[in-house]
């Protein structure tokens, strides 16, 4: 829905913004780079609320390994996001950053931290499901051929390190995702469908819808 639409009136208020955050990362050779912007943009807008753009620099260091990858880094981004909260909660009752990106946390816990911390009602919810492949697996693949399959190039898919996100943490925290696979894909494409992608987008929309319509945060700032 288009913001200036949900405002009938210059007095009128917005009482749920919801603005998508993504990044813009390497995706393995068969996904786009801005794969967790466009998840964002489209479990946000499938709930026919009011969305601004995406942000759609992230914090993504550990894929700066690969080319195309852009990070602005935690305190920057979280710097964003703050900044996007003061602005807009000057006519939204209230805020909810849509976030498509496990990178980002870090700096929305902090942002929304500090926004609730200065009396605003802001809150972030994390795009995903139980069970998914960490990055660029059939998890994602099949989301974006739900969303962009002219975007996706099938023919380039392969797997990548198929192990436990857990067991990679400790590598991944030391240097970067190029250490622990060198085609850059956590999971494994085969298999993928657009089909699994709309039941996948599906299930993110209603989290989503659940979450805001309950709006319990945790003290981490996440809608729970």
């Amino acid at each position: 829905m288009d913001i200036s639409a949900a405002r009938s009136a210059d007095t009128a208020e917005v009482d749920l913004l919801l603005v998508p955050v993504g990044a813009t990362e390497q995706h393995g050779p068969h996904l786009p780079l801005g794969t967790d912007t466009t998840v964002a943009l489209a479990v946000a807008t499938r709930l026919g609320l009011p969305t601004t753009a995406p942000i759609a620099f992230g914090a993504s260091g550990e894929h700066e390994g690969f080319p195309g990858t852009i990070s602005i880094g935690t305190e920057t981004l979280a710097a964003v996001l703050v900044e996007t909260g003061r602005s807009a909660c000057r006519w939204a009752r209230r805020i909810c950053f849509v976030n498509g990106h496990g990178g980002n946390v870090p700096a929305l816990v902090t942002a929304t931290t500090l926004l609730r911390y200065e009396g605003r009602d802001v809150a972030w919810h994390a795009c995903g499901v139980p069970g998914a492949d960490a990055h660029a697996g059939r998890h994602e693949t099949s989301v974006m051929l739900a969303l962009a399959p002219d975007d996706v190039a099938l023919d380039r898919a392969e797997p990548g390190n198929t192990a436990p996100l857990r067991d990679l943490m400790p590598a991944l925290r030391a240097g970067s995702i190029r250490d622990v696979s060198p085609n850059g894909v956590l999971g494994d494409p085969t298999g993928a469908s657009a089909g699994e992608g709309a039941e996948t987008i599906a299930v993110m929309a209603a989290a989503l819808r659940d979450a805001v319509a309950d709006w319990r945060v945790t003290e981490h700032g996440r809608l729970s």
